[in-house]
C-alpha cells in the first residue's frame, strides 16, 4: 500500500464515520479512538487537517460548545438544519440536544424583529441539567 493510499483509507474511514453518526456531535478525539481502535492507526494532527478540509468544503459543521471541551463537529445532511435550531447541553453529563420548536423559533424573530439583531444558532447553546441528571439527585 502506497502512503497515498493509507490517507485516502483514513479519510473515507473519517468520512464514513460521520455519516454513520450523523445525528451525534463527534470530536477529533472520538474520530482518533474509533480509527484506532479498528486497526488503524491516525495521528491527532492529521484528523485536526482533515477535520477543516470538511469544514471548509461544507461537509460537516464545527461547534464550539464551552472552553473546556473545544470544538465538536457534526455532519450535514440535506435534512440537518442545525443552523435553525438551539441546542441544550447538560452540564453534568455533556449530553447535548436539537431544540426545534415554535417557542425557540419565536424568540429568535422577536430578537431579529425588535432588537435588529441576528442569531446564529448554530453557534448557540443554552446549558442547564437534563431531565435524567434532574431525576439522580
Amino acid at each position: 500500500m502506497r502512503p497515498s493510499d493509507y490517507k485516502t483509507k483514513q479519510k473515507e474511514i473519517i468520512l464514513n464515520f460521520f455519516i454513520q453518526n450523523k445525528n451525534r456531535h463527534l470530536t477529533a478525539s472520538d474520530i482518533v479512538k474509533y480509527i484506532n481502535s479498528n486497526e488503524e492507526t491516525v495521528g491527532t494532527t492529521t484528523v485536526y487537517r482533515y477535520l477543516d478540509k470538511l469544514v471548509n468544503n461544507g461537509i460537516i459543521r464545527k461547534y464550539f460548545l464551552d472552553e473546556k471541551s473545544g470544538a465538536c463537529y457534526q455532519y450535514i445532511d440535506e435534512n440537518h438544519k442545525c443552523n435553525e435550531h438551539f441546542h441544550l447541553k447538560c452540564i453534568q453529563c455533556g449530553a447535548l440536544f436539537h431544540i426545534d420548536c415554535s417557542y425557540m423559533q419565536s424568540l429568535d424573530e422577536h430578537i431579529m424583529n425588535h432588537h435588529g439583531f441576528k442569531i446564529d444558532n448554530s453557534r448557540t447553546v443554552l446549558y442547564g441539567i437534563c431531565k435524567n441528571c434532574g431525576n439522580k439527585k
